[in-house]
């Protein structure tokens, strides 16, 4: 079995070029052997893809976040357009609306993600989006704007009445779970999960947030660093979710992600 990381913010876990190399190690030694590196600016992708570039395995995905909104950077949209050229760079993102921390005001970000999903249907590639708390705005934006490549619900959160929405509308839109997909209380988790076609689903690490239930510890006053190793534990659950065996539900998820990435598989 192999298992792909769709997001994972390496640089977050370790600022050490070294460390960082050590955690994909890990991660190919835990079967995870495709990772797509995710910044939130700029300026880390500029630093993290020089330190990256010529890892097997390692993929890019370069953009700006909504919490970028105030300051995306000195043309910004060139440098991505210019970024998105370089080798296994394979993604716009991540990029979207977020109502829930409040970045700048809801026009800016709303202008931020219709630029950035131009961009991405302009080097046709597939778009990363961050969503919270935003679900009806981005929908009723991805209808005109969507790439032709496609889009990812990255940490997926909505229910399954807002995927099927998506997917109903005609959009090729993906949906990607983290760690949290593990947790007892997620019901609304577990319950889309259920409810959505299997090939339409992805899983992330979304380090070095939400790890998986196992690896939580039990003395609540040390954080867990999610790893991109662990993330073969959220598959587990999800297969087990669906009363699937993991070679299946792996197999297919590995489908999804090369599908979406437009990688061989």
């Amino acid at each position: 079995m192999q298992f792909f990381d769709t997001h994972s913010h390496i640089g977050l876990i370790y600022n050490d070029p070294i460390e960082q190399i050590r955690v994909i190690q890990q991660a190919k030694q835990a079967d995870v052997t495709r990772i797509i590196s995710i910044n939130n600016n700029l300026l880390d992708f500029k630093k993290e893809y020089a330190f990256l570039k010529s890892i097997t395995g390692i993929y890019h995905a370069v953009g700006v976040s909504p919490s970028e909104v105030k300051a995306p950077g000195v043309d910004w949209q060139n440098t991505i357009v210019e970024s998105a050229k370089l080798p296994n760079v394979v993604a716009i993102g991540e990029m979207g609306l977020d109502y829930d921390k409040k970045y700048g005001d809801k026009r800016s970000q709303i202008e931020l993600f219709i630029q950035e999903l131009e961009i991405a249907k302009s080097c046709n590639l597939p778009a990363i989006i961050h969503n919270r708390m935003a679900g009806d705005d981005i929908f009723e934006i991805l209808k005109e704007r969507i790439p032709a490549q496609g889009a990812i619900f990255h940490c997926y959160s909505e229910d399954s009445n807002y995927a099927h929405k998506c997917l109903d509308a005609g959009l090729n839109v993906y949906f990607s779970f983290a760690g949290n997909l593990t947790y007892r209380n997620a019901k609304n988790l577990h319950g889309t999960a259920l409810n959505l076609p299997l090939d339409r689903i992805l899983v992330e690490s979304e380090s070095p947030f939400l790890p998986p239930q196992e690896f939580i510890k039990k003395d609540s006053t040390k954080k867990t660093r999610t790893k991109p190793y662990m993330l073969p534990a959220t598959a587990r659950f999800l297969s087990e979710l669906l009363g699937m065996d993991l070679e299946t539900v792996s197999a297919q998820l590995w489908k999804n992600s090369c599908k979406i990435f437009n990688l061989p598989e």
